[in-house]
């Protein structure tokens, strides 16, 4: 095989067979066993065509890079490439760029947590994927690596064709090059994530969070009984489902008393917009499963943005997640919100469980809920105390309300 034959093969490499959930390497349909050992084993090297490049991601360079939250999982003794000119990125592959101009996202969330402020000129080394969030950016995977955003702060980048009103422009990256292992083969989220796993029978109980929308109040709700549950004496794992990366999510559960906290990226997806519904359900269940086998006593899982969200709406009505979750808690950002959330998720059949979030900062709208509402209302304060969360968790059996 010649330099512009491997580049070619590599340039069309976009979607990687199931063995790669394991760590495992793909065998190449048109590289021998001899050509993938020699390489392999290549030197230090820089090869081009008129249109592909491959050359040395040096261990100097990525000493000096950001590396963000969204790519943890991936070991760095395996970064050793960079792919350059023509090549078409897919959603998880990892990519170093250059920022070039500030604007909304000005740190980046590295692979500590640590939220580390962005200068022009900072080398990065992020995720591609998709974003929804209708309370900062819609952003899209680009079709070459040309510049484009970091869309969120946990290292997504992705071209943003629409921005809530009060969001400042976003940050304007330059793709350096696509990040590969030593044969050239481009990095990409799904190669490093958790082995699939089918959720068994007997289970722990399985509480899920969704909300009205964005800032709905569900990770602050979801880490409220979060800390009520252990302060009571469980072993609490929370799980975030669906989303965009973020160190912030996962950080919070685990200041709130949570044993694990673990989110889709362990999954092998820098986010969830767009994924199809087996891939959703494999997340969703290898995540509940890696909870109980880790020693969950009970399991919360927050599922992002809000009814109408399109793959949250799939979630919320197939019929494997509502047989999987022994309740629901409700979050919204009003009373009215609160009400309609309660009959579309009673109308698909789930056991809700109590209505939360941001309305019950206010007396008035935990009073509005109530007089329309059996369920009971319960504020972050509530949702803290160890005996009403383990009411929660007593009366999941019981009750659905339509």
């Amino acid at each position: 095989m010649d330099t512009a034959e491997a580049l070619q093969l590599q340039s069309r490499e976009h979607s990687r067979p199931a063995n790669c959930a394991a760590g495992l390497e793909p065998t190449h349909p048109h590289r021998s066993e001899s050509q993938t050992t020699a390489m392999h084993s290549l030197p230090n090297f820089t090869m081009s065509t008129p249109s592909l490049q491959i050359s040395d991601l040096t261990a100097a360079r990525l000493e000096r890079a950001k590396l963000s939250f969204n790519v943890r999982r991936v070991p760095v003794e395996l970064m050793q490439r960079l792919l350059s000119g023509q090549h078409e990125p897919t959603s998880g592959d990892l990519v170093l760029a250059r920022v070039v101009e500030l604007g909304q996202h000005d740190r980046l969330h590295l692979t500590t947590g640590h939220r580390s402020k962005l200068y022009l000129g900072d080398e990065v080394l992020v995720a591609y994927g998709d974003r929804y969030a209708p309370s900062q950016f819609e952003a899209y995977v680009p079709q070459s690596l040309g510049p484009c955003h970091l869309a969120a702060g946990g290292g997504l980048a992705s071209e943003v064709v629409s921005a809530n009103a009060k969001m400042d422009p976003a940050t304007r990256i330059e793709p350096i090059g696509l990040v590969a292992d030593t044969r050239g083969l481009r990095l990409n989220l799904r190669r490093f994530a958790l082995p699939p796993a089918r959720v068994q029978e007997a289970r722990p109980p399985v509480i899920g969070v969704f909300g009205t929308s964005m800032d709905s109040g569900k990770t602050t709700a979801l880490s409220g009984l979060a800390h009520g549950l252990s302060r009571a004496g469980f072993r609490v794992a929370c799980v975030k489902v669906t989303g965009t990366g973020s160190s912030n999510d996962l950080f919070q559960y685990r200041d709130a008393g949570a044993f694990l906290a673990l989110d889709f990226v362990d999954a092998g997806s820098v986010t969830t917009y767009r994924a199809g519904e087996l891939d959703l359900l494999r997340t969703f269940e290898t995540l509940v499963q890696r909870s109980i086998e880790a020693g969950a006593e009970v399991v919360l899982l927050e599922i992002a943005d809000g009814l109408l969200q399109p793959e949250t709406a799939l979630l919320a009505r197939h019929p494997r997640v509502r047989e999987l979750l022994d309740g629901v808690l409700f979050t919204a950002g009003d009373a009215m919100g609160a009400l309609m959330g309660q009959r579309q998720l009673a109308d698909l059949g789930h056991r809700i469980l109590a209505l939360s979030g941001i309305f019950t900062m206010s007396s008035l709208g935990q009073r509005e809920a109530r007089s329309m509402s059996p369920l009971p209302v319960l504020s972050l304060e509530q949702l803290c105390d160890p005996a009403q969360a383990r009411l929660l968790i007593e009366a999941r059996a019981e009750r659905v309300v339509g």
